[in-house]
């Protein structure tokens, strides 16, 4: 018996359950590589702001920079972005108070970090729900082909191999494609949350740090004025 056979003679509703995992396991591959990609790229556009931002350059040449491009900055160059945009519109205006302008600020990354955030977790809920069920979904099939087994080893004359065989094969189909289904999932997911764990830290460590810049030029704008 060939494995598209058993597949093929398999029960109805173990089919469904094999199209099931089948398709769950497609669509996290597809999740899988997407991931890698996005994170690959977060973390290179989190290295070339960081260094260009460190670097001691001007921070109007700098947003200027980042914010004139055609594509929408990501990552640590977003809450820049938005912080400094902040920055310069309370900056503007008179009267502004130095506590409700680092508040602004503070507002202003906060609102695009959770943005970033949201963007890094992409995808991450539905693999770590692929990595938790798809075992019981093929341990379902696994229990619904043994059952088809003694009910084939009940009505059958003389008990044979011959007559379970068929059952205990589809059922162990069932399980094999939870598991293919469950392990890349739950190894992806782990990894990825640690790397998007990674990336959120330094976003609030850029965030903190691009604050107290914004509070010393508020002191010394306020002390000047």
């Amino acid at each position: 018996m060939s494995l598209i056979t058993l597949i093929a003679q398999a029960s109805l509703l173990v089919q469904l359950v094999m199209l099931i995992l089948l398709l769950a396991s497609v669509i996290s591959w597809t999740m899988i590589f997407g991931k890698r990609y996005a994170i690959r790229d977060a973390l290179r556009s989190a290295d070339d702001f960081e260094d260009a931002f460190w670097s001691g350059g001007d921070m109007n040449n700098l947003y200027s920079e980042w914010s004139g491009r055609r594509r929408d900055p990501t990552g640590v160059a977003s809450i820049f972005v938005a912080g400094y945009r902040e920055y310069n519109r309370l900056a503007g205006k008179s009267g502004v108070d130095r506590g409700d302008m680092v508040d602004g600020v503070q507002r202003a990354m906060r609102v695009a970090m959770s943005r970033e955030v949201e963007t890094l977790e992409t995808h991450l809920p539905f693999l770590a729900t692929v990595g938790s069920t798809s075992p019981y979904i093929g341990l379902f099939g696994t229990v619904w082909g043994i059952m088809n087994s003694f009910r084939s080893l009940g009505v059958a004359q003389q008990a044979t191999i011959a007559s379970v065989a068929p059952g205990i094969a589809e059922a162990l189909i069932a399980t094999a494609m939870g598991l293919f289904a469950a392990i890349p999932a739950v190894i992806a997911y782990n990894r990825y949350s640690n790397h998007v764990e990674r990336l959120i830290s330094r976003y609030e460590v850029f965030s903190e740090e691009f604050l107290s810049i914004v509070n010393r030029q508020s002191f010394q704008m306020q002390k000047a004025s």
